[in-house]
C-alpha cells in the first residue's frame, strides 16, 4: 500500500533510490525495443509522483513518430522496491495480470502496455501502463487537508464518495471465476476466505515485527480467529479499497490504481477497509472529517443497495481492516526506524482503534505515535 506524497520519512528513503539517468536511458532502449515502427521516440524525464513505500512508481510522456503522425502517450512505470521493503514479498506480474483480467470490464483500470519479469535491465520485474488523466485525492497529507476532496464543495465531496462506492460494488459484483481471476488463489470452503487472509497476515506480522511484542495486534488476531464465521459469498477484493487509490475527473471515477493487494474473498473485507481507512485518514489522526462526506451508515446502506446483499458481518471486518493496516504499519515503521526514524509500535491510532473496538488495555508509551506519513 503506497503512501503517495511528501513526509518526513521522504528524505530517509531518497537515499535509497535508484539513479534515474541511468534508468531513464536503459528504459528508453527498451521501450524502443517493443515498438519497433516507432521513429524518434522519446521519453521525457521521469517524474516521481510521489513517496511510494510498496511500489516505485515514475511517470514519463512518449513521444513517436509512426506512419507519418506524430503521436504522444502518458506512461505509469512500477517497479518493485528494492531496499524498503514493506511486504514480505512483491508479485508485479499479478497485478498486471488482475488489470488485464478487468481490462473489459466497467471497472476503469489502466491499460498495461508491457510487463517485464527479467531482472536483468532493472534488477527487479516492472510493468508500464497507460496513464489516466485525472485527480488523485492524497494520502499525505491527508485528503481531509488538502487536495481535490479539500478544495471541493461539499456537494462534490459527496459525489466523489458515491462514485467510489459504486466503483467498489462493481468490482465485488463481478464474476471472477469466467474473468480468469482463480490465480489469486482460490479459498477453501466454510471459513476458508477468512483463514487465507489471517494466514497470510500472521506469517507477515511474525516477518515485521522481529523481537519486538505486538500485545494489541496479538490479542486482536486471536480475537478474529475466535470470531470466524462462514461467508456466504467469494468475490474479487480489491484488497486496498480508499479514496487514493482512485482517479476522478468531473468527480466521477476514471481509474482504480494499485491491485497489489487483491485478493479472492469476503467482500465485505474491501468495505471494512474503505470505512476504517477514511476514519484513519481523518479523526484518527486527529483531523476533522470533511463535511459533505456520507457517514457510515449511510455507506452501508448504499453499498447493499448496489450489491443486493446485507452487510452482516462487518465489525468483523472493520477489526479486520485494523489488523492488517497494523501489520502493514509495524514493518513500515521498523523501516523508518532502520534508517533513523523512531516511531513507538505499540501505541498507534490503529492499536488504539482496536484496543477500542475489542475493549483491550492498551500498552503504555510515554508518548502515543501518529501516522508516519503526515
Amino acid at each position: 500500500m503506497p503512501a503517495k506524497g511528501n513526509s518526513p520519512a521522504s528524505d530517509q528513503i531518497r537515499s535509497q533510490e535508484r539513479d534515474l539517468e541511468t534508468t531513464h536511458a536503459r528504459l528508453t532502449e527498451w521501450v524502443s525495443e517493443k515498438m519497433p515502427s516507432a521513429e524518434e521516440l522519446r521519453l521525457s524525464p521521469f517524474i516521481k509522483p510521489g513517496l511510494g513505500f510498496s511500489n516505485e512508481t515514475l511517470l514519463s510522456e512518449l513521444s513517436w513518430r509512426e506512419d507519418g503522425e506524430d503521436r504522444s502517450e502518458g506512461l505509469v512505470f512500477r517497479l518493485e522496491p528494492q531496499s524498503f521493503r514493506v511486504f514480505p514479498e512483491y508479485d508485479l506480474p499479478k497485478q498486471a495480470r488482475v488489470m488485464r483480467c478487468l481490462r473489459e470490464t466497467d471497472v476503469p483500470v489502466p491499460v498495461v502496455r508491457w510487463l517485464e519479469e527479467d531482472q536483468r535491465l532493472l534488477g527487479c520485474p516492472f510493468y508500464v501502463m497507460g496513464r489516466i488523466e485525472g485527480e488523485i485525492p492524497p494520502d499525505v497529507p491527508f485528503y481531509h487537508t488538502s487536495g481535490p476532496c479539500f478544495d471541493a464543495t461539499p456537494e462534490r465531496r459527496a459525489t466523489m464518495w458515491w462514485s467510489g462506492v459504486e466503483t467498489l460494488a462493481g468490482i465485488h459484483t463481478l464474476d471472477w471465476e469466467a474473468l480468469g481471476l482463480g490465480f489469486l488463489g482460490v479459498p477453501k470452503g466454510g471459513t476458508g476466505p477468512l483463514d487465507q487472509q489471517l494466514d497470510y497476515y500472521e506469517q507477515f506480522l511474525r516477518w515485521a515485527q522481529g523481537e519486538e511484542p505486538q500485545p494489541i495486534l496479538e490479542a486482536a488476531l486471536g480475537w478474529l480467529k475466535e470470531n470466524r464465521y462462514v461467508p456466504k459469498r467469494v468475490s474479487l477484493c480489491w484488497g486496498d479499497a480508499r479514496l487514493p487509490n482512485l482517479i476522478y475527473r468531473d468527480d466521477r471515477v476514471t481509474g482504480v490504481l494499485d491491485w497489489e493487494m487483491a485478493f479472492l474473498g469476503d467482500p465485505e473485507a474491501d468495505l471494512g477497509w474503505w470505512l476504517f481507512l477514511d476514519w484513519h485518514h481523518s479523526e484518527g489522526n486527529g483531523t476533522p472529517r470533511l463535511e459533505g462526506f456520507p457517514e457510515r451508515e449511510e455507506t452501508v446502506r448504499r453499498y447493499e443497495e448496489l450489491t443486493g446483499w446485507q452487510a452482516e458481518n462487518l465489525f468483523y471486518n472493520e477489526v479486520m481492516a485494523a489488523f492488517r493496516f497494523g501489520v502493514i504499519m509495524v514493518s513500515l515503521y521498523r523501516n523508518l526506524s532502520e534508517r533513523g526514524v523512531a516511531f513507538g509500535t505499540t501505541n498507534t491510532p490503529t492499536t488504539r482503534r482496536l484496543a477500542g473496538l475489542l475493549d483491550l488495555p492498551l500498552p503504555e508509551e510515554q508518548q502515543s505515535t501518529r501516522a508516519p506519513t503526515e
